[in-house]
């Protein structure tokens, strides 16, 4: 017998008839003698509805409120869900997060977990009750009610696993596993059947969206095996989806020198021409834009004009670039930078593989295949596991298309 924590997205739980599927799946679960946990997260499109609901009411709305109309989602497909599998003939109850309860700090709307009380809950999983428990949402010193963040029901399926010992966290969601890039880019990118902590928080943060950034550096920190499985195909079995585990897990015949190729068209590059080459000129730039919550991603620091004057160019998520010329056009007499330029049609592309750390030539090999289809790098970034580039947006398919086959990642062809 295992101990599983199944988590269900929100276009698993698109409605009644979907979550009766669910409560199938689940049943088959409990029948094989599994002590099961569930996370569920709203129905798709919900959370969306609930933040515009709170942005009409007032654009500046207590994020204390915020929370408790957003979180209300997830509590109705707990409900639902458990009533689902009570019609089903498994025994089942829900769990809100102050009822375990799940502590978190008192950060509205992007809270963290602290700690989640599992004593009462193990107790009832006991006696054969399949817990349900909403996603996203924890309760802070003084019971108010927090959410975690977009995609935060990913996470709170983790936690959750971590805390009960769980052997395994199963996240259903719309696709059927990890591919070593977007199918929709490349028809034969493969489906991988085991992807390391490592790789696939890199995969997250470069713009792979099948698992939330956060989700995957909790699970690596706890030590929790998750898998990524599709919830519209029958069966099960260990071959089905995709495992993210540690690396001693993976045989050396199994791993590649690249695991998958991602990209990101959601970046912004900004360019500051000129500005004074001397020490703390780069912290009076990137040290505001911290300050109001600005993630800067890629950085370089361009050859300088003279010996006075350099420029630096950077990206920033393209949600933040309007806020980042404004960080940027208030300090510009203490950057001293001369103009600014910015640009939104650009996209990042990187190649990510474990196998990094023991080969040369991973870099070359993806300069060499962009620069002969003519595809301009405009910056570079590399870390132990990964190589990103940016490039115009125009080319983001052509690049992500001939890089999968550079590095032998294509599917076969079917026979026939």
């Amino acid at each position: 017998m295992a101990r599983i924590v199944m988590k269900f997205g929100g276009t698993s739980m698109a409605g009644i008839e979907r979550i009766r599927n669910v409560a199938q799946r689940v049943k088959r679960e409990v029948e094989a003698g599994h002590e099961v946990a569930i996370v569920v997260s709203a129905m798709a499109g919900e959370t969306d509805r609930l933040v515009n609901f709170c942005r009409e009411a007032s654009s500046l709305y207590d994020p204390r409120e915020y929370d408790v109309v957003v979180s209300s989602g997830e509590q109705v497909t707990s409900g639902l869900l458990a009533i689902a599998l009570q019609a089903a003939g498994v025994k089942a109850r829900s769990w809100l997060g102050w009822q375990l309860p799940i502590r978190t700090s008192d950060g509205h709307a992007s809270a963290r977990i602290g700690e989640i009380d599992t004593e009462a809950l193990r107790a009832s999983m006991a006696d054969g009750v399949v817990a349900v428990i909403p996603g996203f949402q924890g309760v802070a010193l003084g019971e108010r009610v927090t959410t975690l963040g977009r995609g935060g029901s990913d996470t709170s399926a983790v936690a959750m696993a971590a805390a009960m010992k769980a052997d395994r966290c199963d996240i259903y969601t719309d696709v059927d596993g990890v591919y070593t890039t977007d199918p929709r880019i490349v028809p034969r990118a493969r489906k991988l059947s085991k992807v390391t902590y490592e790789e696939m928080l890199e995969l997250a943060s470069v713009g792979a969206k099948v698992l939330q950034t956060r989700s995957v550096g909790l699970a690596m920190k706890e030590k929790v095996r998750v898998r990524v499985l599709s919830s519209f195909e029958d069966g099960d079995g260990p071959k089905r989806g995709t495992l993210i585990v540690g690396e001693e897990e993976i045989d050396d015949m199994e791993r590649q020198l690249i695991t998958g190729i991602a990209h990101d068209k959601n970046e912004a590059k900004i360019t500051l021409a000129s500005v004074p080459d001397r020490p703390g000129s780069v912290a009076a730039i990137f040290t505001p834009l911290a300050d109001a919550g600005i993630n800067v991603d890629m950085i370089v620091q361009n050859v300088a004009h003279s010996a006075k004057s350099t420029d630096v160019t950077f990206t920033v998520p393209a949600a933040d670039l309007p806020r980042s010329l404004e960080v940027l056009d208030s300090n510009k007499d203490a950057i001293g930078f001369d103009t600014l330029v910015h640009d939104t049609r650009v996209a990042k592309i990187s190649v990510v593989g474990v196998g990094m750390r023991s080969h040369a030539g991973v870099a070359a090999t993806m300069f060499q295949t962009l620069g002969e289809r003519g595809i301009n790098i405009q910056v570079i970034t590399t870390s132990e596991i990964k190589v990103s580039v940016l490039i115009e947006e125009d080319y983001t398919e052509l690049a992500v298309r001939v890089l999968h086959t550079a590095y032998g990642l294509d599917a076969e062809h079917d026979a026939g």
